[in-house]
């Protein structure tokens, strides 16, 4: 059971169109609104993959680019996060995904200063000599099973969590951490073992 219909809309949903063809869903899959696919810009076959009783309420997007994947394993529950795949996303199983989090495989813009001035002519819309966009650095993002991460936490490109840890609110999360524990702060540290 699902609130998904056959034609792939969500029942009583205000967004007028069907969740896309390459998002992949388990038996049980809640969606509050298929507005949260809207960023989903990957044509790829199997491009956002959710597994069995994965829960995604109203505020959630999913900006996955030309060549993002995103994987989000059963039971795990996603309230207004933002997910940004360039890459590659991995959120393990029975996760909790609070309000305002930031998970990111990218800068999504270079940082050296002469590229972002070239950064921000290919992306202005209505300039007539648009240059192709200088390559951006990505890197993965795994989570493990299990983990809770706190409202407006940022998880940021090549960090892994382990199972079982917390992502305190608020936290920015720039290296790895291990399994479970309990980070906290700007950059995140370990505060706590279990």
């Amino acid at each position: 059971m699902s609130n998904v219909q056959a034609d792939r809309h969500v029942e009583s949903d205000w967004w007028p169109h069907p969740i896309p063809g390459n998002v992949e869903f388990g038996e049980g899959f809640y969606c509050e609104t298929a507005q949260i696919f809207r960023h989903l810009k990957s044509r790829t076959p199997g491009a956002l993959i959710l597994g069995a009783h994965v829960s995604c309420y109203a505020g959630c997007s999913f900006a996955i680019g030309p060549g993002g994947h995103c994987t989000i394993g059963d039971f795990t529950l996603l309230n207004g996060a933002l997910i940004m795949a360039e890459e590659r996303i991995e959120i393990g199983s029975h996760c909790l995904v609070s309000w305002n989090v930031g998970i990111a495989d990218s800068d999504f813009h270079p940082l050296e200063p002469a590229q972002r001035i070239i950064d921000a002519h290919a992306l202005a819309p209505f300039y007539k000599d648009r240059p192709p966009r200088p390559p951006l650095r990505t890197a993965p993002v795994i989570i493990g099973d299990n983990v809770w991460i706190g409202m407006n936490a940022v998880i940021l490109k090549g960090v892994a969590i382990g199972e079982n840890s917390v992502v305190a609110a608020g936290a920015v999360v720039t290296k790895s951490v291990p399994e479970n524990c309990v980070v906290a702060g700007n950059p995140a540290k370990i505060v706590k073992y279990f």
